[in-house]
């Protein structure tokens, strides 16, 4: 899992974190539904944009789609965009004219919907059109709920892929450095410093060369693969990777970038980075240069500490024996907070506005095929996890298999994100599909196992925040884009100034001043009161 897994958002990719860095293979579109026509052989043209993977292939290349546009009676021209989306939603969406598809998770946002009124198709009254989702409504009501506006308007549709686990996130460690420094697993903050130092001086990995990376990161205040998993040794349980910052904590909507748990958290990054601890490109890698370097060179392993989704997907299957997952740490030794991790379950497994529909569209008939195809059982199997025959077996008795990757030099994870949409696409996996997983998959749930503990102490009533279940009046919605569009970029400056160059305890009044123009005490006092309806619906 790349995202979310990444790779979401994760999550993210959130995860989402996000981790869409590289831009590769953008294909040149008209963008317009104006341009839809007929093809000589008499399948409908449409047009269709989808923010994808930076590792996954050309679209051209999926049998599984190739498939799935010919039963629709369509062929689609397709752009695709790796990097840099919010800039280019901007411009396309304000001309006006945009492709009778986009694909991606919350590419178009709720808030886009009420800036951008009239621009999509409401999908309300189209069930008839789409059995596929219907079932999927009824059967994952939630997944209703996710789509429905508070008007009762369906802009995006859901998705649900069921077989993730509760995190996203988990931390590794190289356990063969470990040994080699002759050092003990960590279980504080400070010992993990202690062990840092040691795997930058002591030549772990055994070149002769001190060109060890003690510790790497996904270079964001929040998201997965951050050290923002690290608030949970102060007790601050993320959900979904926290965007934006917010998170609950006892019922109470808060964010951390105005705490002084998440300043703790950054004096201890700079004191690493200072130290010369942290990867010094970590504020300018991309997320793909982030993979490629904690894979090292044949069996030299370059990257001591790290966050990832799982181990041969982090390090590559060469590396992944030397690292061991970890456990949450402690702050210090007499530290009294309560542990907490990062909880993901319904962030990786439901996903919101994963695809849109252009109000403008000519061929909306055709629109409608076509998504309703990317919900069929067998398809959606394909969107997650590749196409029938290279990436699943059929066993031919109603059962299916994911197949090991065709290369076998790279890992099942970035095998997915290479070849198919993965998470990054419409689907409904129902509860009854009979697959058995690759050994990533299968892996997933060992390498969680540390953290399990405090995953299982999490209350999920008072301490996760349900953002995906929550509707906002289109005023709300406003709102709160605006102002968090304010925040973050405040908060993405300081994060990589505070960890480089320090200064946070003498900019931290200053800071908190500027948190506030940003418009975040309306925005906590408007989420307070969805979050309250929300919780008052569930009892």
């Amino acid at each position: 899992m790349k995202k979310k897994k990444v790779l979401t958002s994760i999550l993210a990719l959130s995860l989402s974190v996000s981790v869409l860095a590289a831009c590769s293979n953008d294909k040149e579109s008209s963008g317009t539904a104006s341009g839809s026509g007929k093809t000589k052989d008499g399948k409908v043209q449409l047009t269709a944009l989808i923010t994808k993977h930076p590792l996954t292939q050309d679209l051209s290349k999926m049998e599984w789609l190739k498939e799935a546009e010919k039963r629709a009676g369509v062929e689609i021209k397709w752009e695709q965009v790796t990097a840099d989306w919010d800039q280019k939603k901007g411009t396309l969406l304000a001309s006006g004219d945009i492709p009778d598809l986009i694909v991606g998770p919350n590419a178009i946002t709720d808030a886009d919907f009420v800036q951008y009124n009239g621009l999509f198709e409401d999908l309300s009254d189209d069930m008839k059109n789409l059995p596929n989702v219907e079932k999927m409504f009824e059967e994952k009501p939630e997944t209703k709920g996710i789509a429905t506006q508070l008007d009762g308007n369906i802009y995006g549709l859901p998705k649900y892929q069921r077989y993730w686990p509760a995190t996203a996130t988990r931390m590794f460690i190289n356990q063969k450095w470990l040994d080699k420094v002759g050092m003990k697993m960590p279980t504080t903050w400070d010992e993990l410093y202690d062990v840092l130092i040691a795997f930058k001086e002591k030549d772990p990995n055994g070149n002769g060369k001190q060109d060890e990376i003690p510790m790497d990161f996904g270079a964001s205040y929040s998201g997965f693969f951050t050290p923002s998993m690290l608030l949970g040794s102060e007790g601050i349980t993320l959900t979904d990777a926290a965007p934006f910052g917010y998170f609950v904590e006892n019922g109470k909507v808060k964010n951390f970038l105005q705490d002084e748990r998440y300043k703790e958290l950054i004096e201890f990054l700079h004191k690493c980075y200072a130290a010369g601890l942290i990867n010094k490109e970590v504020f300018t890698q991309d997320y793909t240069k982030f993979q490629s370097v904690a894979r090292g060179t044949g069996d030299v392993a370059k990257v001591g500490f790290s966050w990832g989704w799982e181990v041969t997907d982090r390090f590559g299957n060469q590396l992944a024996p030397q690292y061991t997952s970890m456990p949450q740490l402690k702050v210090s030794a007499d530290s009294t907070s309560k542990l907490s991790w990062d909880y993901d379950y319904n962030g990786l497994n439901y996903g919101a506005n994963m695809v849109t529909v252009s109000a403008k569209s000519q061929h909306k008939d055709a629109v409608l095929k076509f998504i309703n195809e990317l919900y069929d059982p067998k398809v959606s199997m394909q969107v997650l996890f590749g196409s029938l025959g290279t990436n699943i077996a059929d066993n031919g008795d109603g059962t299916y298999k994911v197949l090991p990757p065709q290369d076998s030099k790279m890992d099942p994870g970035t095998w997915k994100w290479t070849s198919t949409w993965a998470d990054n696409g419409p689907m409904y996996i129902s509860d009854d599909l009979k697959l058995t997983l690759g050994t990533d998959m299968q892996s997933v749930g060992k390498q969680t196992e540390p953290l399990d503990p405090v995953l299982n102490s999490v209350d999920k009533k008072k301490d996760l925040l349900p953002s995906m279940f929550m509707k906002y009046s289109k005023e709300d919605n406003s709102k709160l884009s605006l102002n968090n569009t304010n925040l973050d970029t405040l908060a993405k400056a300081k994060f990589s100034q505070w960890i480089t160059k320090g200064g946070i305890d003498k900019e931290w009044d200053s800071y908190l001043k500027n948190v506030k123009k940003t418009g975040l005490e309306d925005n906590l006092k408007i989420m307070q009161k969805y979050y309250d309806k929300y919780m008052s619906s569930q009892k």
